[in-house]
């Protein structure tokens, strides 16, 4: 008689995000990564299909063993008949909700699919609740576990929107440190002396800022290179090159598109810097610090509590060409205090922006949830609806 002990099975868990390869994206994508060898876990991605969705990333995703599908993005509706259908072939125990709206129509379908347990992860300090869509999100939290905020902001933030107190909490984003090992032995004053921007053009982000305050310091001789790391919407690319050219950029802004391997630029520019209207906890600014840049950004809600100012960075009124501009003439006239700053930078992102810790922090959610009897939910759904 065999009296070996039975094998638990695999947590299943389904990651329900934007195809637009947002932020959002990169932590879901990070988060199955971060588990892919752990016997404990077995995970799916699924992507809402964006008219920006890069299907070759996407076969580079599968090819490198992640179980994904694309859902319909063209309709609400369809997007929660295609997701609730894969949900209920999969059966997954957990189905993780990232990033606003997708945790509505996410949420929608587990519901109808009878997962037993919703998460919703909030990845901004500000999103486009409607009154419509702020009701339909609260009433989504009574049948939600957990409601996770990406920084304390992001926590603040939902506390702000009622949403239950008791469910929320606030995980830090991460990132994977091991992409920086080297930044140690690329000392500041040996690396290009100019600007970096990782960050995708959206109404989010905000390049105008750093191209007018670019054009400030050429104003006092400072001829400082930019180079604008990432993709995104063609129409503030377009905007974005418009400015260029009225102010005579040209030949100092570089617009390089989705970069690959941007962990070696940032290691090899001397300054990073975010220019944004609103954060939740953005990725590109810990990868700034761990890469050992000067980081500097704009003073919101998500960047202030990465950044200590005058600590391991600086930081800088929103929207404000003026401001941007002496932040970085400081940075460009003292190398002692810049390279402090650097040096102090990736010494927090090494402490508290790992992409292991944040992945542990899930981990520890996901294995502590509460038992929850799925048919008595949905009787519950039923009765009141």
């Amino acid at each position: 008689m065999n009296t070996s002990p039975a094998v638990p099975r695999p947590l299943k868990i389904v990651h329900f995000v934007t195809g637009g390869f947002t932020g959002s994206t990169k932590v879901a994508i990070d988060l199955i990564r971060a588990v892919k060898d752990n016997p404990r876990f077995c995970t799916m991605l699924v992507l809402r299909k964006k008219s920006s969705t890069d299907f070759e990333r996407v076969k580079q995703l599968q090819a490198e063993g992640i179980s994904l599908k694309v859902v319909a993005g063209w309709s609400h509706l369809a997007t929660i008949i295609e997701l609730m259908r894969i949900c209920r072939e999969y059966q997954p125990d957990i189905l993780v909700t990232h990033g606003f709206s997708e945790h509505l129509w996410g949420r929608y379908a587990g519901l109808l699919a009878r997962v037993p347990h919703l998460i919703h992860v909030e990845h901004n300090s500000r999103e486009r609740y409607t009154p419509l869509r702020l009701l339909q999100a609260r009433w989504l939290a009574q049948y939600t576990d957990k409601i996770i905020g990406c920084s304390e902001g992001v926590r603040s933030r939902l506390q702000e929107l009622q949403f239950p107190a008791e469910k929320i909490c606030a995980i830090n984003n991460g990132i994977e440190l091991n992409q920086f090992q080297s930044a140690g032995s690329l000392p500041l004053a040996e690396r290009i002396p100019g600007i970096i921007m990782p960050a995708r053009f959206a109404k989010q982000k905000d390049h105008e800022t750093l191209i007018r305050a670019v054009a400030l310091l050429r104003d006092k001789n400072i001829i400082l290179p930019v180079l604008f790391a990432g993709a995104g919407s063609s129409r503030h690319i377009a905007k974005a090159k418009k400015v260029v050219n009225e102010l005579q950029l040209n030949q100092q802004v570089h617009f390089a598109g989705h970069c690959g391997n941007l962990p070696f630029l940032l290691m090899r520019h001397q300054i990073c810097v975010l220019s944004t209207r609103y954060e939740g906890m953005p990725l590109a600014l810990a990868e700034g610090m761990a890469a050992g840049c000067v980081v500097v950004g704009s003073a919101v809600v998500g960047v202030k509590e990465m950044i200590r100012h005058g600590r391991d960075g600086l930081l800088v009124k929103p929207q404000c060409a003026y401001a941007m501009a002496d932040a970085l003439e400081i940075v460009y006239r003292n190398s002692t205090y810049a390279q402090l700053l650097a040096a102090q930078g990736r010494e927090r992102a090494q402490a508290e922006f790992s992409l292991a810790t944040m992945a542990q922090h899930y981990e520890h959610v996901f294995l502590n949830l509460p038992h929850k009897n799925t048919t008595e939910l949905v009787e519950r759904l039923v009765l009141e609806n």
